[in-house]
């Protein structure tokens, strides 16, 4: 989450790929490193239309997409996003063309100021200063303060602390996610993630909605009135690299569930044991699904017991 948005020429992903092309009806993209910058292009049989890349949004381990902007000072999306599994450049998700009217529809999606607020917003830290976008000081990626707030108080009470010789205390100094009740919690990780009403109000229907990791947590059966043991963060540290492997969070459905068929329920452990294994429970319980406008398998986080013969439930 640290580097989900950055500079264009700050993008590894753009360093690492000098060229890169695509190709759609009469249309031919481009986007080429040019001195210090990365040059956006578009042609077709008789036009050419070029620009410079601003920023870059995503990560190496999906995809990123790019923003420019015109004479008009305005934000465009660029309609070409880099896919990690692909190792080359296709249509930005949910932006597929099947025509073009003009150079200018294939080229880019103008993108309302409230919009980009809210990219940014998610994708930065620090961006908005009185409801405006301030991109000359705000800060790319996901830092403490984008999730805790401002941390002058909590830094001064800490520094104060050292200096009088007390236990250091952040209590009233600086926002805690981590005190949040369970249904809040996940909608705070789901602010940005979506939320089970931001998928609800989009009308987001099918394996697209794999994306949402909020939304789909809370279709689980044991989610009920909500469980501290099943928010976001009970199994990713927002501090740290995720984990990718499906045995890192096998400790976390232990908690739980019950170990072996012959142990008793508790309070603690109202889950049944799993009569297959104890080992990697996310691979069966928490299957991939491949997401076709993102060309990449998500965890889906709708936690069931999963057939391959069931269809994708919503």
């Amino acid at each position: 989450m640290g580097a989900t948005a950055m500079r264009a020429t700050d993008s590894d992903i753009l360093h690492s790929h000098p060229t890169l092309n695509f190709a759609f009806d009469k249309y031919r993209y481009e986007i080429k490193s040019s001195a210090t910058q990365y040059l956006y292009t578009v042609t077709d049989s008789a036009h050419k239309q070029s620009t410079i890349l601003l920023w870059a949004f995503g990560t190496d381990r999906v995809g990123q997409s790019y923003l420019f902007k015109k004479d008009d000072g305005k934000f465009y999306e660029a309609r070409v996003t880099y896919f990690d599994t692909l190792k080359a450049l296709h249509f930005t998700p949910d932006r597929a063309l099947t025509t073009a009217k003009d150079l200018d529809e294939a080229m880019y999606r103008p993108v309302e100021a409230s919009e980009i607020r809210h990219c940014f917003g998610c994708h930065t830290t620090a961006p908005i200063v009185a409801n405006q976008l301030d991109e000359k000081n705000l800060i790319p990626g996901v830092t403490c303060e984008a999730c805790h707030g401002p941390g002058a108080k909590h830094v001064a009470a800490m520094q104060a602390a050292k200096v009088a010789g007390m236990p250091p205390s952040a209590e009233g100094t600086i926002f805690n996610a981590a005190l949040l009740n369970p249904a809040d919690s996940v909608d705070f990780c789901g602010s940005c993630h979506a939320t089970w009403w931001d998928v609800k109000l989009s009308g987001v229907k099918g394996v697209s909605n794999a994306k949402s990791q909020p939304y789909r947590l809370q279709g689980s059966k044991c989610w009920g009135k909500g469980d501290p043991r099943l928010t976001c963060v009970a199994c990713h540290d927002p501090h740290k690299q995720l984990q990718t492997d499906a045995a890192s969070y096998d400790a976390n459905c232990l908690s739980c569930h019950l170990a072996t068929t012959t142990e008793k329920k508790t309070a603690e452990h109202l889950g049944a044991a799993c009569p297959v294994s104890t080992k990697n429970c996310a691979s069966c319980h928490m299957p991939k699904v491949y997401v076709p406008e993102m060309h990449y398998n998500f965890t889906d986080h709708r936690i069931r017991i999963a057939r391959a013969s069931d269809p994708y439930p919503e």
